[in-house]
């Protein structure tokens, strides 16, 4: 659907990845009066299953450095966004960041941004300005070029910001990352990775120029072609801001994946 999906990209590029939201898990019982017993039969001995080891980490981060201590991860919004102010300005965050719970629901849209779409309600950065524009007839509606202006700054925001300040930043603050990722109720899996997964993802979105064809099967537009429309929802809010727009933030994107790589390497 042709939401403001692009508010999600433009998060996990400036902070490259915060995470989580708890997840809660609800059992239901049944009222159904319960089967009749069956008859006993002989016990078989089972072995006991072993348990699963962790999946292999592939892009681990070195070892913080000598630092002060983190703040839990409940208390972290405020240092959070004093150190993306150093990073990008405090202008900057108080123009487009929420700033609650700002850890929890970067690493939630960072996590479904490969997903078919990424709920409203953990969106990490304010509305852009202006409303969806659509060109064309009525049984030809097309994407209006003009919306590609209303993402222009921020775009222009994650193009200036410092790559390796950027990563340094993540770096020093990825307990809490890896801690909100965990409480999402996955099994055991190292953040980092997901996120040079996400990155990868982005990255291999087409280049779509010239008129984009819509559809309008419901309320909210989609693109017209399936095989836009089957596209992940990090992945169409790319195509939706226009081909210059989405060239900068994946060249940001690459930059960022250098980064996080050269770090692995000790570099």
């Amino acid at each position: 659907m042709l939401n403001e999906n692009f508010k999600y990209i433009a998060a996990a590029v400036a902070v490259v990845g915060l995470s989580v939201g708890a997840v809660i898990y609800i059992s239901m019982r049944s009222n159904r009066a319960p089967p009749p017993a069956a008859k006993p039969v002989a016990a078989v001995p089972v072995k006991p299953a072993m348990p699963e080891e962790p999946p292999a980490i592939k892009h681990p981060l070195p070892p913080p450095e000598k630092q002060e201590p983190l703040p839990p991860l409940n208390e972290s919004d405020v240092p959070m966004q004093d150190a993306l102010a150093d990073l990008i300005g405090k202008e900057s965050v108080e123009r487009f960041l929420i700033p609650e719970d700002l850890v929890r629901h970067i690493v939630v849209t960072v996590d479904n941004l490969s997903t078919e779409k990424v709920a409203e309600r953990v969106r990490p950065l304010k509305r852009v300005q202006g409303t969806f524009e659509v060109d064309g007839s009525e049984e030809a509606p097309v994407l209006d070029p003009a919306n590609y202006a209303r993402y222009k700054p921020l775009v222009q925001l994650i193009s200036s910001i410092d790559t390796h300040r950027l990563a340094a930043t993540y770096a020093r603050h990825y307990p809490l990352f890896q801690e909100a990722y965990e409480s999402l109720g996955h099994p055991p899996q190292y953040f980092n990775d997901r996120l040079i997964e996400v990155i990868d993802e982005l990255l291999a979105t087409p280049d779509v120029k010239g008129p984009i064809a819509l559809a309008q099967p419901n309320v909210l537009y989609e693109f017209a072609d399936p095989k836009l429309e089957s596209r992940s929802a990090g992945q169409k809010a790319l195509i939706r801001m226009g081909s210059v727009n989405a060239t900068a933030v994946k060249d940001k994107l690459r930059e960022v994946r250098g980064e996080l790589i050269a770090k692995q390497l000790g570099d």
